[in-house]
């Protein structure tokens, strides 16, 4: 099932999507006994991490049985500004109560072919041998349709056996690391944050399923046997006409 919700500010997005992933949380660690999570990049989920940060969010989340991965990272160091799970950390996992053992970042400093063996390794190690299945992976999306780090032309699209592997991203010259479609097509929930007026274009073309949509890897993350869950502001949905959840 496809969902789309719109709100009023990027502030609103976020208070919503903040809520949304305490129900789910909620819901995975009474019924798993814990909660697993995949965070994405940039601006808007930053936004929402702060939220999160501070209560009444803060004091409600399971962060001891909450389990922390990265969908997407560039190969950067660490402590680069570039960095996705730096962000994270900043803005959101050193301000709560979450046991360091639970935060599984990429291992973004080593040689891209490797750090992706590596966190495949690492997903391997805390799912075991069967493809995961997170509880909820939060996802965006850029102004060519990419999603993770999943971009248009890019040899990662036509990977259909690895959870995470490297990606060569010629616009950006830069070796990225992504978790894969199968990986993505797993799991319970997708959360895309979308938000914007340099959004419009691609959002609509993905929602009404166009001629056009066939070139936005975002519009592949279909799980079979889960949500996607579409949270955009008026900016990016400006072009939407009164669309009912699909």
């Amino acid at each position: 099932m496809m969902h789309l919700q719109k709100f009023s500010t990027p502030d609103a997005l976020s208070a919503a999507a903040s809520s949304f992933i305490l129900d789910i949380a909620a819901k995975a660690v009474l019924e798993r006994g814990r909660f697993t999570w995949s965070l994405s990049g940039g601006r808007t989920p930053e936004r929402m991490f702060a939220m999160l940060a501070e209560p009444p969010y803060r004091d409600k989340m399971p962060w001891s049985q909450t389990l922390v991965f990265w969908g997407d990272e560039r190969c950067v160091p660490y402590d680069d500004p570039r960095n996705n799970a730096l962000m994270a950390r900043k803005a959101l996992l050193d301000k709560v109560d979450i046991p360091k053992s639970n935060i599984y970042p990429v291992p973004a400093e080593l040689a891209p072919q490797e750090a992706a063996r590596q966190y495949e390794q690492t997903l391997q190690d805390v799912f075991g041998p069967e493809l995961p299945r997170f509880d909820l992976i939060m996802l965006g999306m850029g102004t060519d349709g990419h999603t993770a780090s999943l971009f248009p032309g890019t040899a990662a699209l036509g990977e259909r056996n690895r959870w995470v592997c490297e990606n060569f991203v010629g616009s950006q010259e830069m070796y990225r690391i992504t978790f894969t479609f199968p990986l993505l097509n797993q799991a319970r929930q997708i959360l895309f944050l979308v938000t914007g007026t340099d959004k419009a274009d691609v959002l609509k073309s993905i929602w009404n399923d166009d001629a056009a949509a066939k070139n936005y890897p975002a519009r592949l993350v279909r799980p079979a046997h889960g949500d996607v869950n579409w949270y955009v502001d008026e900016d990016a949905a400006v072009l939407l006409q009164n669309e009912n959840n699909h």
